[in-house]
């Protein structure tokens, strides 16, 4: 999928990873990006491609990726075959900021060939045409995934991970998150306010009895259905509680804390 607008995305920087991009970007580095679901990746790729006006193609990892996708694959149109590039390889071509979302959900053999493209090399070997490419100056390779989901049999490589620099995302502090909320939702600071007290609990509780936290797009979610009208208890149970578990005793319990933490109108 290709990405570019004039406009820039908004994203309120926590530390210096714009300044860390831009110079990976100026020298040719690809870069890894670790951080929680809903902490803002996918958000800072898309503005900083708008930024340096790149083209962004994204792909989302997932087990049943192959290379052909990446790379691509002959097809067979008005009774001919021909060859379609994937999008790693339009990236390639046109010096565009190629990103792989959840990276280490892919299967190994695939990121495999990630590895010409992430080292002093940058090329990308097409096996089924015999070509290969010489990356443009342009082009950058960006991966993300999430440690938390890591396992013996998800995690990334060794050999992989270290050919990229790397950077750190968690979710923003008090008032960044506030400041991102209302900037996305024109939400009240009130409103904001106390939705990021309810996350701040609920990420407490993540280390005990949850799989996953609640992120700073859920809680944008729930702004944007209170700031529309719909009542903020169930705007959170809709948007932060449900979405976190399936369980019907752990959503009861949760829900018990937007009822301490979320003031009804």
């Amino acid at each position: 999928m290709t990405e570019q607008s004039t406009k820039i995305p908004y994203y309120q920087a926590q530390n210096n990873e714009v300044e860390l991009f831009e110079h990976a970007y100026n020298n040719q580095l690809p870069l890894l990006i670790k951080g929680p679901t809903g902490c803002g990746k996918t958000r800072f790729i898309e503005h900083m491609a708008a930024k340096l006006g790149r083209p962004l193609y994204t792909i989302a990892c997932h087990d049943d990726l192959t290379a052909a996708d990446l790379v691509g694959r002959h097809l067979i149109g008005d009774g001919e075959t021909y060859w379609h590039d994937g999008p790693l390889t339009k990236a390639v071509r046109e010096g565009a900021i190629c990103y792989l979302d959840e990276v280490v959900e892919a299967r190994k053999d695939t990121t495999v060939v990630l590895h010409p493209l992430s080292d002093n090399r940058r090329i990308l070997p097409i096996e089924r045409t015999g070509e290969v490419l010489k990356a443009a100056p342009e082009f950058m390779l960006v991966v993300s995934y999430n440690p938390g989901y890591q396992n013996l049999l998800k995690g990334m490589k060794p050999s992989t991970r270290q050919r990229f620099i790397a950077m750190r995302f968690d979710y923003p502090d008090k008032a960044t998150e506030i400041e991102i909320i209302q900037q996305e939702t024109a939400i009240d600071v009130d409103t904001a306010s106390q939705l990021i007290e309810l996350a701040h609990v609920l990420r407490i509780l993540k280390d005990h009895d949850l799989e996953e936290s609640a992120s700073t797009r859920l809680l944008v979610y729930a702004a944007t259905l209170i700031k529309s009208g719909f009542d903020p208890v169930e705007a959170c149970r809709a948007a932060i509680i449900e979405p976190l578990s399936d369980d019907e005793e752990t959503v009861s319990a949760l829900m018990e804390v937007v009822n301490a933490k979320i003031e009804m109108t």
